[in-house]
């Protein structure tokens, strides 16, 4: 049996024989070690795909972002490559949906709205808005509100990284965590990526209870919409719900650091 050393070791040596000499024998065992990253970032990209994105189409996108990654990747930097790499994966697979156009360009403008009213209103109030001060705000019955909300869960793809990007933004759907080499990072980078954590700490402690719920158990510990759902006693639909309010306030209250 190969303990994690050896499988560490083994995996060096292919690094080094395709980095240094070519070896394309050695690329394509990297691809075969590193395959089941495309599997693992489709699942967590897939959490707001409607049912009619087919999971093969994101498994077919995540290879090509795997064998960008593969050839991008310096292992003399010291990063992580499986860190590396995820962000190439899922910004491959977002670049892959956007080409699909399958969001039509009203649902878009009618998405951007609810973002712009909630993070106006929050800014207002100083908290995190309820339901029914948000529709309010929109001009329109909680229960449309809701089915919008729902609406949205189903046409975007929305991720704790958006936070991270430009919310100015509205055609960007595909903004990953910029992945540096820590060890090169100057003293102002470090400082500014210090402030944003803390400042995500900070507003994810204010979301409602049970849209911070949902955050922490898909992000932090790891389940599934599936499992989520179990825990919280909800259906699968729901917790997506809570996930996409969950990120719209996220956008709004990080968007002074961008």
């Amino acid at each position: 049996m190969i303990n994690a050393t050896e499988t560490a070791k083994k995996l060096d040596e292919l690094w080094r024989a395709y980095k240094m000499l070519g070896d394309k024998k050695s690329r394509d065992d990297l691809i075969a070690h590193y395959a089941p990253l495309v599997k693992y970032v489709a699942g967590r990209v897939a959490i707001n795909l409607p049912k009619n994105v087919d999971e093969g189409d994101l498994i077919g996108y995540g290879s090509l972002g795997l064998l960008d990654a593969i050839e991008r990747f310096d292992p003399q930097r010291g990063v992580k490559f499986e860190t590396y790499a995820i962000a190439r994966i899922r910004g491959a697979m977002i670049d892959g949906l956007r080409s699909m156009d399958w969001v039509p360009v009203s649902v878009r403008h009618r998405n951007r709205s609810i973002e712009e009213a909630t993070k106006e209103l929050e800014n207002r109030l100083g908290r995190s808005a309820t339901d029914e001060e948000i529709a309010r705000e929109l001009g329109i019955s909680v229960d449309e509100y809701n089915q919008r909300i729902q609406d949205m869960a189903s046409s975007a793809v929305l991720s704790l990284e958006d936070v991270w990007g430009n919310p100015d933004d509205s055609d960007s759907q595909s903004r990953t965590i910029d992945i540096k080499d820590e060890k090169a990072l100057d003293p102002l980078d470090e400082a500014e990526w210090t402030l944003k954590k803390e400042e995500l700490a900070k507003a994810i402690g204010r979301l409602p209870e049970r849209e911070r719920l949902v955050i922490s158990l898909y992000y932090f510990e790891g389940l599934t919409v599936k499992e989520i759902a179990h825990v919280m006693k909800v259906s699968p639909s729901r917790v997506s719900q809570l996930h996409t309010k969950a990120v719209i306030r996220l956008r709004g209250a990080l968007s002074g650091l961008n």
